[in-house]
């Protein structure tokens, strides 16, 4: 592993940490995470399907 790929994966570590506990601050009951969780999966998801479809 080099230098960039150690630096790329601290500052994911720190972007998930911060996303965390920015999340952790609603204080919402597991359900609901869970139901957000996939609901902002799926958005990721239809936007890339809609990205590849309009690139390819």
């Amino acid at each position: 592993m080099n230098e960039i790929s150690t630096v790329q994966i601290v500052a994911l570590l720190g972007w998930l940490l911060l996303a965390g506990s920015a999340f952790a601050g609603y204080r919402l009951g597991w359900k609901e995470s869970i139901r957000l969780a996939l609901l902002w999966a799926g958005i990721f998801i239809a936007v890339g399907l809609a990205f590849s479809l309009a690139m390819g």
